[in-house]
């Protein structure tokens, strides 16, 4: 089945929308979407709708942080039946685990990965389509209301070291610097959040044990709205370790609660091959990172999982016929122009 999302992932689009100028209805035309559609926060909409709504909106209205800026409006109601129990959680470690182990009643397509570095913790976040990269406006959306949930969860005891985009800065950073309070880095190697991991672990002033059992119970009687695909399941777990170099099959069946065994049998069944899925996501990865003029080649080919350059480049061309150095200077005036600023 498609990735899809709730309608709720587009609440506040009509008035960002309409603060901007923008023919909202219009817009939602032209991506096969009715106004009423929104009226309904349960009702789901594919995936790769929503992406193509968010840049088409962020193009018309020349505004790059139009997913942030929706993002900016977002309240913990706003996640739903699942917003009674997070507001319960006994810490924020236990918060993210109930989105990822809810996400299904949310966001098919989020990925949500939490990496230990020392003392401090990475919320790794992706939201991946099935059949393209994620977009610029759904990172950004996605990272900022996770800012958002933080902060209404742990209030002044919510402390993020970084923001962190795999894309360019925009021309104007005022919104971001708004809503992240924090160091911000574009052109790192993934995106999401950097935190102490003490902030991960801090008790919650408003976790209540009694009223997250009676949340859990009543979110296990909601129908899932659909399984999503193996594919998708794989691709978002790939997404997430390839850049940190443990995307075997090992380490992709550990995440999946499964073996290696399982796992293939599993592939075999859906027509699909472990190597086909990795080479699925570097061809999406690759196209990113080339966009970015402040990744070299080296350090494209060692997030692509290459220890040697020479490997990654014989990769590329076996992928789009030419060497990646030819394909970036072929496309330098794009990638220097980026997208509008605001």
């Amino acid at each position: 089945m498609p990735a899809s999302v709730r309608a709720a992932s587009l609440t506040n689009f009509l008035e960002v929308s309409r603060h901007l100028g923008l023919n909202s209805h219009s817009l939602l035309t032209q991506a096969g979407l009715s106004a009423t559609v929104l009226e309904d926060p349960n009702q789901r909409i594919a995936v790769n709708v929503v992406v193509n709504l968010l840049e088409e909106a962020a193009r018309v209205s020349g505004c790059e942080t139009f997913g942030l800026r929706m993002a900016e409006l977002r309240q913990l109601s706003d996640f739903g039946e699942i917003s009674l129990l997070l507001s319960h959680q006994r810490t924020l470690r236990d918060a993210l685990q109930v989105i990822v182990q809810y996400r299904h009643l949310l966001n098919d397509a989020l990925a949500i990965h939490i990496e230990e570095a020392g003392k401090a913790v990475i919320i790794r976040e992706e939201v991946i389509n099935e059949r393209a990269p994620c977009s610029r406006q759904a990172t950004e959306l996605a990272i900022g209301v996770m800012m958002r949930l933080c902060a209404a969860l742990l209030g002044a005891h919510w402390h993020p070291i970084s923001a962190n985009f795999t894309h360019a800065a925009p021309a104007d950073l005022a919104i971001h610097r708004r809503i992240f309070g924090c160091t911000l880095v574009f052109g790192s190697e993934f995106n999401g959040i950097v935190c102490p991991a003490a902030d991960l672990d801090t008790a919650s002033p408003q976790a209540n044990e009694a009223m997250a059992r009676l949340a859990r119970r009543y979110l296990d009687t909601l129908p899932a709205g659909g399984v999503p695909s193996l594919e998708l399941e794989l691709r978002k777990t790939i997404y997430l370790l390839l850049p940190m170099g443990r995307a075997t099959i090992e380490q992709v069946a550990q995440t999946q609660g499964m073996n290696v065994r399982t796992l293939q049998r599993r592939l075999e069944e859906n027509g699909l091959t472990f190597k086909d899925l990795i080479n699925s996501v570097r061809r999406d990865l690759v196209m990113r990172y080339l966009e970015n003029p402040n990744y070299s080649l080296g350090r494209i080919a060692d997030m692509l999982g290459y220890s040697m350059p020479s490997s990654f480049t014989r990769w590329f061309i076996a992928q789009f016929g030419m060497p990646p150095a030819s394909w970036r200077a072929q496309n330098a005036e794009q990638i220097a122009s980026g997208p509008p600023g605001v």
